[in-house]
């Protein structure tokens, strides 16, 4: 599990893919010194398992699978990810629970600008817009953000300064692809509820059998 808070930024140093599994080397001193092979990050958002480590830099591989769904296929050589480990009990959920399993991709279609900070309109799949909502949670290449607003086919997003100068979101532009993950909050009410419905409607049609005869 992870918060959505990066804690650094990684320069990607090999990328190279092979018979559908992409083997990455990404560069990051920071965080790499504290990992240990076989421990989770989260690359753009991505839940990943670190197979070699050194104190500058840390090894990990992706599945056909998740080169699918995400962006992680076009990371390069030079590619500036963001990086979290996985949190600890012990740690403070600064964002919200992300899992790391990336539901889609969305793109970029509109930016505005406001001085420092920056709106972001993001265009998802049809299928997701059931999840957001107004001042919930959403975690965009591994960033905890609040959705200021959303309509039939996009959702709105507000960056501070600081999301900007921490994180590679600062270097979107209309067009670009991103990963995302929903609240999954959402998605249990989704399920709780589904079963509910169809719990009440089994129901009914029980009663009105019994009545028939």
């Amino acid at each position: 599990m992870f918060t959505g808070i990066v804690t650094s930024l990684g320069v990607v140093k090999k990328a190279r893919e092979r018979g559908g599994v992409l083997d990455l080397e990404i560069q990051a001193p920071s965080l790499a010194r504290d990992l240990e092979v076989g421990d989770s990050v989260s690359v753009n958002g991505v839940c990943l398992t670190a197979t070699r480590t050194n104190r500058k830099a840390f090894s990990t591989q992706a599945m056909d699978e998740t080169l699918s769904v995400t962006t992680i296929e076009s990371l390069k050589k030079g590619s500036i990810v963001n990086l979290e480990p996985a949190a600890r009990f012990s740690d403070r959920i600064g964002g919200h629970m992300v899992q790391g399993h990336v539901d889609h991709t969305a793109v970029v279609v509109r930016i505005e600008d406001l001085g420092g900070a920056r709106r972001i309109w993001f265009e998802p799949p049809e299928a997701l817009i059931r999840y957001l909502i107004p001042k919930g949670s959403i975690a965009i290449d591994g960033v905890s953000l609040t959705i200021v607003e959303f309509g039939r086919t996009s959702f709105q997003v507000a960056l501070i300064p600081h999301t900007l100068e921490v994180t590679t979101l600062k270097d979107l532009s209309v067009g670009s692809v991103v990963n995302l993950e929903v609240d999954v909050m959402a998605k249990y009410v989704e399920r709780f509820v589904s079963a509910f419905n169809e719990r009440e409607t089994a129901d009914r049609a029980d009663h009105s059998h019994r009545e028939r005869h």
